[in-house]
């Protein structure tokens, strides 16, 4: 038991904080323990876990994409922005997401050529997808930043607060994020690719004699965060109703705290989306707190940096797997 709780330390920790906090909440806020604010809390966790998924994967290669937020933004307008020029809902989804994993993928093939300085072409990169999709949606018009369109009901349904899943008070969203932990655990489990990610995180040298190809795998991380990115601004579309893009500045840094406060190690090679899934709860109950506290935003920022300080602190006492072999 005790051998599992030291192997499984950044896990163990995660749940005791998330533990920590909803009795706090209980204790602090009036309701904080309410099917609403439940529903409230697993909502807002699932843009966030959805969003952090492409982060985890890239930080399991030692690396951070911070184009993640631009792309957000980018897709989210520009949904409304085809829906007006009279292209059905879905299949703008579909092509904007299809878009998002290649602007994904280019980000990586551009980011892999200087990966000393990949965190700095990342953001670039975003800058450029989101400058271009404010470019398109602003043709014709002198207001940018801002695109509305009427949104379909289903999609509305899948994000929103009331939405409903096959009757269930649960806002759909919730369940594919459930469904996308599922299905990404057993593939990084089970498959090459997901034992290539820690293969390389832990010693690069070590993959290449194992035939593992450093490129495609950083490719092929960068395309599912693009991909995942697309994903998350257009489900954000049913949520907020109009396409903003400023929706994904909030996820600029919250997908990295989400993966560092799971435990992931940013240096690769540790950790991976499970604990991910758990930081991101963490961030969204410590947040759900704070705001029952009445607490500025400048107050609920300086507490969660004062949160994510000592979880470094902590984990980063663990060697990493090179210095292990």
């Amino acid at each position: 038991m005790l051998q599992w709780i030291r192997s499984n330390r950044p896990t163990v920790i995660g749940v005791g904080l998330l533990v920590t906090l909803v009795v706090m909440g209980s204790l602090v806020v009036p309701g904080f323990i309410s099917v609403q604010n439940a529903r409230s809390i697993l909502l807002l966790a699932a843009f966030l876990g959805l969003a952090s998924l492409g982060q985890t994967m890239v930080a399991l290669l030692g690396g951070l994409d911070l184009s993640i937020p631009y792309v957000i933004g980018a897709a989210n307008i520009l949904l409304p922005s085809l829906i007006n020029a009279g292209m059905p809902a879905g299949l703008a989804m579909t092509i904007l997401v299809l878009a998002g994993l290649v602007a994904g993928a280019l980000n990586g093939a551009l980011s892999y050529k200087l990966q000393g300085q990949a965190l700095i072409m990342s953001l670039g990169f975003g800058f450029a997808v989101v400058g271009a999709a404010q470019i398109y949606t602003t043709l014709g018009s002198a207001v940018g930043g801002n695109v509305f369109a009427p949104i379909p009901a289903w999609l509305t349904n899948i994000a929103a607060f009331n939405g409903r899943f096959f009757g269930l008070p649960i806002p759909p969203v919730i369940v594919i994020w459930i469904a996308v932990t599922a299905v990404t655990l057993l593939i990084v489990k089970n498959t090459w690719f997901g034992h290539s990610l820690y293969a390389l995180g832990g010693s690069r040298v070590a993959a290449s004699r194992l035939l593992i190809s450093e490129f495609r795998t950083w490719l092929a991380v960068h395309a599912i965060s693009g991909g995942m990115s697309a994903f998350t601004g257009v489900l954000l579309l049913g949520f907020s109703g109009g396409g903003y893009v400023a929706v994904g500045d909030p996820y600029l840094f919250t997908t990295v705290a989400a993966v560092v406060i799971g435990g992931t190690s940013l240096l690769g090679g540790g950790g991976g989306y499970g604990s991910t899934v758990i930081g991101a709860l963490v961030l969204t109950v410590l947040t759900s707190l704070l705001v029952g506290m009445g607490m500025s935003f400048a107050a609920q920022q300086a507490v969660v940096g004062l949160l994510i300080i000592p979880m470094v602190a902590l984990y980063a006492r663990t060697p990493h797997i090179r210095s292990q072999i």
